[in-house]
């Protein structure tokens, strides 16, 4: 069973999530919140009781916390219990916060108009342990952001920051971020799909990284990757 929490300052948009989602036999709706405070507080007290939520349907503009500081919160370590998934919830496809959303470790995001059979299956791939969007979408999205947006000196990778990867875990990083599935860079490199598989896993141990949405920025903040490339 998938644990989900909803969090958005609509109640008409919690409500109409929570019957869809509960609609469905692998998964349970265990919690609300009407802004980020209270969906960090909800997370860390279903945590305690042993029922967690494995995913988060964070909306970014909600009042007291927004979407962004609350997932940072809850994937930065600062709330007990295991961190769930975030997937981010916008109005807009190229809403401003998206970019910095996935920098602070969400999964992925969604847009809050998409198709019922799109919300469902985005629970279910980020609970799976996938990042929302199909690699090449995700690709197109940072590249966007990365082109266009100035970044603070902060926020600009250090090329040390791969000096940890051996060359072929950097050549599978490259390909993660130009979008290529297990089975392409397979493909690509002449390899096993389960030895691609377990040098993205390397890759993301030696990185700290949650999954590709991850990995994707890293890889252009880093150069390793050039928009438009």
């Amino acid at each position: 069973m998938i644990r989900v929490l909803l969090a958005d300052d609509q109640e008409m948009v919690r409500e109409g999530f929570a019957a869809l989602l509960s609609a469905q036999p692998d998964i349970d709706v265990v919690g609300t919140a009407g802004d980020g405070a209270a969906a960090v507080a909800a997370c860390t007290r279903l945590a305690a009781a042993g029922h967690g939520p494995d995913v988060v349907l964070m909306d970014v503009r909600m009042p007291v916390m927004d979407g962004l500081a609350a997932t940072r919160t809850l994937l930065g370590g600062a709330a007990d219990g295991p961190a769930p998934r975030v997937v981010v919830l916008t109005t807009f496809d190229l809403d401003d916060y998206v970019y910095d959303a996935l920098h602070a470790g969400a999964s992925g995001f969604l847009l809050k108009h998409a198709p019922a059979a799109e919300l469902l299956q985005a629970v279910r791939v980020v609970a799976a342990g996938d990042a929302l969007l199909a690699p090449a979408v995700t690709r197109r999205l940072i590249a966007d952001f990365v082109a266009a947006r100035p970044r603070p000196t902060d926020r600009v990778g250090r090329p040390d920051r791969l000096g940890s990867l051996t060359e072929r875990e950097t050549e599978v990083l490259a390909l993660v971020a130009r979008g290529l599935s297990n089975a392409e860079i397979a493909g690509s490199l002449v390899l096993a799909e389960q030895t691609v598989k377990t040098h993205v896993s390397r890759v993301f141990t030696k990185l700290g990284l949650r999954d590709r949405a991850q990995a994707v920025v890293l890889a252009y903040e880093t150069g390793l990757v050039a928009p438009g490339a």
